[in-house]
């Protein structure tokens, strides 16, 4: 079982530094409050896909299994009992014919063994034992030991074709490679289902905060309105000032609508990824808004980072690794087949049934009348294409690995780069956005001293509150943004879950 262990967060470019809410009972009846931890836990707990990686895991490390089972040992036996009757006229001198009859009785049992070894090498055993015996007119006069046996070892060893670990055991090490690759899968899958739910909390907090912006903008209409009204009242202002008003008023309901729809998406969306077949609760409330903290880490050291321990590039090279001992299989299988035997043959002489099968087992056991046999088996295919053919291909799929290594390296250098350089603008733009939005408010602030003093006009505050609420929006976005470009470069740095405190068992 694999399992991550837990590093100190790397230091980013910027950091994102979740603002936790106190933690207090809700009400019954009240939303949820969800935290950015609380809402990536839950996500992990619930999640179905989460659920489907581990099957595929768990499926792919079975094949390590399958593949052992090809130098397991194998038993074999075979129990026989046969009777069989015969007999052969003759002549008498006398000119008459008689006959000679007789029965054979033969019982045999067979024990064996085979097992293949990772060097290339097969072991055979055999132990039979068996038992004849004879009745009738046909053998009388004979003499019959009925019980005798045999024992028999035979070890044959690969010495050019199949010989070695890397030949013989490839599919083995290559199940092995590929559930490490299935764990990194795993892990895989977790990253970016993390990614994901915090993408979708950020969503909601910007809904919420958004709201809450469309709110107060609105605020501001309906008092500016109110007071219009006053000043058309006393005569201070023109009737047609207030219509416009009023159009601001009717603009900023209408942009409520739309972000109460916008956020009821949002929390849709995130408790679709939270609760997908477990009870939902009656709402949910986002805890925790995204703030910047400057950390120390350039860019090529970000690289370094990424290409040492993105979980794609570890995939990749254990593929590769797979490609590399497939290759080496394939080049082995070209070469001729010449095998080394050698055999040990143990008989027992034939028992009376006052000794039966202990003498036998006996003869065996000591080795009383050995037989040896040694050897050598060559065979040459003479074109051999099947062999060549796939040592072709063996050797295309590796360069295929090699070239997608390669190919996924330059890829992962440019998305650290971008996401490194995403994070420090989006970073800038939150600084530079949170100074566009004071400077709007102390301007509408002017502009409506202004207009108390009929020194400006509705038209101009109308335009500032316009001003105002799209530097708030803008603020707010970038902030959003900032918080998703970090989630970003913590994936592409690889070491999201790291920066989460998050185990992968």
């Amino acid at each position: 079982m694999t399992r991550l262990p837990i590093l100190p967060a790397l230091l980013v470019a910027f950091s994102l530094v979740a603002q936790e809410a106190p933690k207090v009972q809700p009400p019954a009846g009240a939303p949820t409050k969800l935290t950015l931890q609380g809402a990536i836990e839950t996500s992990l707990k619930n999640n179905l896909q989460v659920q489907i990686a581990v099957e595929t895991r768990d499926f792919t490390r079975a094949g390590v299994q399958i593949e052992q089972g090809a130098f397991d040992w194998n038993l074999t036996s075979g129990l026989s009992i046969s009777k069989t009757q015969d007999g052969i006229r003759y002549q008498n001198p006398d000119g008459t014919f008689g006959k000679l009859e007789g029965t054979n009785f033969f019982r045999s049992l067979t024990v064996g063994s085979t097992k293949a070894f990772g060097w290339g090498g097969n072991l055979s055993l055999s132990y039979a034992p068996t038992y004849s015996s004879h009745a009738g007119t046909l053998y009388t006069g004979n003499t019959t030991n009925p019980y005798d046996g045999s024992f028999a070892a035979t070890y044959t060893q690969s010495l050019l074709r199949n010989f070695g670990r890397d030949t013989t055991e490839s599919r083995l090490i290559v199940a092995r490679k590929s559930a490490l690759a299935a764990d990194l899968g795993f892990q895989k899958a977790i990253i970016d289902l993390v990614a994901s739910t915090e993408s979708l909390y950020w969503d909601v907090v910007f809904g919420q905060r958004n709201l809450e912006n469309k709110q107060q903008a609105l605020d501001l209409a309906q008092k500016q309105l109110k007071e219009n009204q006053i000043r058309v009242q006393v005569g201070t202002l023109a009737p047609i000032e207030v219509t416009s008003s009023e159009a601001s008023v009717a603009q900023r309901e209408q942009d409520i609508i739309a972000a109460e729809a916008q956020l009821l998406n949002a929390k849709d969306a995130l408790i679709r990824a939270l609760y997908p077949s477990s009870e939902r609760p009656a709402g949910l409330e986002m805890a925790d808004t995204p703030s910047v903290k400057a950390l120390e880490m350039n860019e090529a050291a970000a690289e370094k980072q990424a290409l040492a321990n993105r979980i794609e590039l570890k995939s990749a090279r254990l593929d590769l690794e797979s490609k590399q001992i497939l290759e080496t299989a394939a080049a082995n299988r070209t070469l001729p087949q010449l095998d080394a035997f050698a055999t040990y043959n143990g008989s027992a002489a034939s028992q009376v049934p006052s000794e039966g099968l202990a003498a036998v087992n006996k003869d065996l056991t000591k080795g009383t009348y050995p037989g040896y046999t040694v050897g050598l088996q060559f065979a040459l295919p003479l074109q051999n294409r099947a062999a060549r053919g796939n040592q072709a291909q063996a050797r295309a799929n590796r360069r295929q690995s090699e070239l997608g290594l390669r190919d996924l390296e330059l890829g992962i250098t440019l998305e650290t780069r971008q996401a490194f350089r995403n994070v420090d603008a989006s970073a800038k733009g939150v600084a530079a956005a949170e100074k566009t939005r004071y400077f709007r408010e102390k301007d509408l602030e002017a502009e409506q001293k202004k207009f108390e003093n009929g020194m400006s006009t509705n038209f101009l505050v109308l335009s500032k509150q316009n001003d105002l609420d799209t530097a708030k929006s803008n603020e707010l976005q970038s902030q959003i943004t900032y918080a998703k470009a970090i989630t970003a470069l913590e994936k592409a740095l690889g070491h999201l879950l790291e920066a989460r405190k998050l185990e992968v068992k």
